[in-house]
């Protein structure tokens, strides 16, 4: 969990794009607002009966709020993959006892929604598409431009 975090808030800064590490973190920031906050209004015993702060999962919180950030950010060769991350880490509290099925899933919305909103996707700038066309009586080439 704390990996992919720290890879949303550290390839954006590799990058140079200031605006996505910032965006990346406070992502996690407010997540663990929003999660902690959960924790204390609704007191729920863990299966494993360690404590009663089951409700929801802070680990899969924050790790779907890491991958909703890059996919925003990075796109989804980076996006899909630390999903699938994030819900490894999912797993691995319910099979560790330490959530329930519920919990996760919870703990999964809030991340995502918190990381999308968040998170803008990245500008890139100017683009321009060519499109070639012919028909019986010509050719040409279309261009359509963002600037």
């Amino acid at each position: 969990a704390y990996s992919l975090i720290a890879v949303s808030v550290g390839l954006p800064a590799i990058d140079h794009d200031k605006a996505g590490a910032l965006q990346a973190a406070g992502s996690f920031g407010a997540t663990s607002l929003v999660t902690e906050g959960l924790k204390q209004a609704f007191p729920k015993t863990r299966p494993d009966m360690s404590d009663r702060k089951s409700f929801p999962s802070g680990h899969t919180s924050r790790s779907f709020a890491a991958a909703a950030s890059l996919m925003n950010r990075e796109g989804a060769k980076v996006g899909v993959p630390a999903f699938l991350v994030a819900g490894f880490v999912g797993l691995a509290r319910v099979e560790g006892k330490k959530h329930y099925w519920s919990d996760v899933i919870v703990g999964a919305g809030i991340g995502t929604g918190i990381g999308l909103l968040l998170t803008k996707k990245r500008d890139e700038g100017s683009q321009a598409a060519f499109l070639p066309w012919a028909d019986t009586k010509g050719a040409g080439l279309s261009v359509a431009a963002r600037f």
